[in-house]
């Protein structure tokens, strides 16, 4: 019903209170480590799964199911939740994941567990994106970066405490009767149930309801072009980035893309991802960064554990706890930048110091060797994780602060999207690089090793030669080929069998290999950097995004009310029955007393 201008200038009460924000808050949080618990806890524990399941070539499968569920998921979240309400899709995102964990536990099979990770990857994609959206409807943007800072901490917190889980639960033979590898998955039924019930009773928001057309056939495009993408960067090291199924995979992506380009255009305001939101240079230029920060955040999330457990012959779990650093990083810079948002309102030099960290991090990692102090390891990796929390929450912050109110879910969702297909990018990329070089780098470690006297008397030392793992690679040394070779990635248990003096030129071949790979990653950040500092500096709003949208709605029923009042003439206006009306302070019109 329209509004009259004294009702809309009236001043309102505040939709949500800060008790109930709080509550809210609590129950979002709840979801976020549902999310980020499960990732670093099967990631852990998955080769132990494999090998019961006696599926260890599928375990990539298992991964890249939940990855590629939940990356298309994301936006479709993003856009159901603007237009039905964000609690009623947490609520499925929720039961989703409780769902696929519960079938998770009951997995005979790889084939199996891969499906039922895709099904809790349906429920993942909606976790994150409708949490930040959900903050962004009860909280004003410039408040906002100090709550957001805390999600960033229980992902980090996550890092951390997930190799701790996953490596207790895969360490176990049984508990209670389960196999321990199990609980992996049934640890999340519990948590997840108490988010459910919490969301249940305190997630009442109110909802526009909006007309729209559901662009359904945007979705299945979207679908056809990232599935097969996804696929080929997840295991185009396995298949090799030429064959003929990777190419296969480009080309249905590639009409995919076309597809769902042509289909968005057609949709409009009623697509998934409506184009005229690239015409906004926050969200377009925001994007690219985002894009490019998920390509370092995650290739380097992804490389630094294979340096700590190749090289520094760490275990995953131990590997997990040494990235402590990282973690520290990351909440520190999230809690600060968040706070200082919040007090000052500025929040574009965040990120542009972020990036500068991240890139100083890694050109300092490109120093790192074999006998490397891991002091000096962590402090880099303490400044990686620095710059990683200036950006990843104030370029979401950024985007939605700049949008409508009414696309809060799409802008949300969009950037996390992007982000992580930075990430996919990020992993595929640095892998590929390290894989496609170490090689080489340990052939030449071995070349130069040779010259050592050390490294000769390790070749003829009779203690070295009864080892049988030593006469293997002395042998294959001996007919020209480095043992080993890339295979360290693959399996690199035998290097903590092996003489010190024989695994030098692989921990070397593989560290400088590691090096390029940091490079590589640095220059790339270079262009996200580039892309910050081009964006523009909203000022940022001091309205809820609910608070917004309630603006947003009267000013349209202003506007309607405005659109059916009579209209001037002369001086005057014309009333219903096409009579004349004084304008007020006038005269009567001519013809009529007052």
């Amino acid at each position: 019903m329209p509004t009259s201008p004294e009702q809309a200038a009236a001043p309102r009460e505040a939709l949500l209170s800060q008790r109930q924000i709080y509550a809210i808050f609590g129950a979002l949080m709840l979801g976020i480590l549902l999310f980020a618990l499960d990732q670093t806890i099967v990631a852990t524990a998955i080769r132990t799964i494999a090998d019961d399941l006696q599926g260890l070539s599928l375990q990539a499968w298992a991964t890249t199911a939940f990855l590629i569920t939940a990356t298309i998921t994301t936006p479709l979240y993003g856009k159901l939740s603007d237009l039905y309400g964000r609690k009623r899709l947490f609520l499925i995102a929720i039961s989703l994941f409780i769902l696929g964990s519960l079938l998770c536990t009951f997995s005979q099979s790889m084939f199996e567990l891969a499906a039922f990770r895709a099904l809790q990857g349906l429920g993942a994609g909606g976790l994150f994106s409708v949490a930040l959206a959900i903050m962004g409807d009860i909280v004003s943007p410039r408040e906002r970066a100090k709550y957001q800072g805390y999600f960033v901490a229980v992902f980090a917190t996550s890092s951390v405490l997930g190799p701790l889980v996953g490596g207790f639960f895969a360490g176990q033979d049984t508990i209670l009767g389960i196999a321990g590898w199990r609980w992996v998955f049934l640890v999340n039924v519990p948590i997840a149930a108490i988010a459910l019930y919490v969301v249940v009773r305190v997630l009442n928001i109110p909802h526009t309801r909006r007309d729209h057309r559901i662009d359904y056939l945007g979705a299945v495009a979207l679908t056809v072009a990232l599935v097969p993408l996804l696929t080929v960067a997840t295991q185009g090291r396995e298949w090799g980035w030429s064959s003929g199924i990777a190419i296969l995979c480009y080309a249905v992506g590639a009409v995919g893309t076309v597809l769902f380009l042509m289909i968005e255009r057609r949709m409009g305001e009623d697509g998934l991802l409506p184009f005229r939101f690239f015409r906004n240079r926050v969200f377009s230029l925001g994007s690219v960064a985002a894009v490019i920060v998920g390509i370092g955040m995650f290739g380097t999330i992804a490389a630094l554990p294979l340096y700590l457990q190749i090289v520094k012959g760490a275990t995953p779990t131990e590997a997990g706890l040494l990235t402590l650093p990282l973690v520290l990083g990351i909440m520190v810079m999230s809690v600060g930048s968040g706070q200082a948002i919040s007090r000052t309102g500025r929040y574009k030099i965040w990120p542009i110091i972020g990036l500068v960290l991240m890139i100083t991090s890694l050109l300092l990692l490109t120093t790192v060797g074999v006998d490397t102090p891991f002091p000096v390891v962590a402090v880099y990796m303490f400044i990686f994780g620095l710059g990683l929390g200036g950006n990843m929450q104030p370029l979401i912050l950024a985007m939605q602060n700049a949008m409508p109110a009414k696309d809060l879910g799409v802008t949300t969702s969009s950037a996390t999207f992007f982000r992580q297909m930075g990430g996919t990018l990020g992993t595929a990329v640095f892998l590929s690089v390290l894989f496609s070089t170490v090689q080489d780098k340990i052939a030449g470690a071995f070349r130069t090793a040779a010259g050592t006297a050390e490294f000769r008397a390790a070749l003829t030392d009779p203690a070295v030669l009864a080892d049988p793992t030593n006469r293997t690679v002395i042998g294959a040394l001996q007919g020209g080929t480095p043992a080993g070779g890339a295979g360290v990635l693959e399996d690199s248990s035998f290097l903590t069998h092996l003489d010190p003096r024989l695994a030098r030129p692989f921990l070397v071949g593989f560290s400088e290999s590691m090096n390029l790979v940091f490079a590589v990653g640095a220059a790339v950040l270079v262009l996200g950097l580039i892309a910050v500092i081009l964006m523009p500096e909203v000022p940022l709003r001091t309205e809820s995004g609910l608070e917004a949208q309630r603006t947003e709605d009267d000013a349209n029923a202003a506007a309607a009310l405005t659109a059916t009042a009579p209209v001037a003439v002369r001086g005057g206006a014309v009333d219903g029955r096409g009579d004349a009306v004084s304008a007020p302070g006038s005269s009567p019109p001519a013809g009529r007393s007052g």
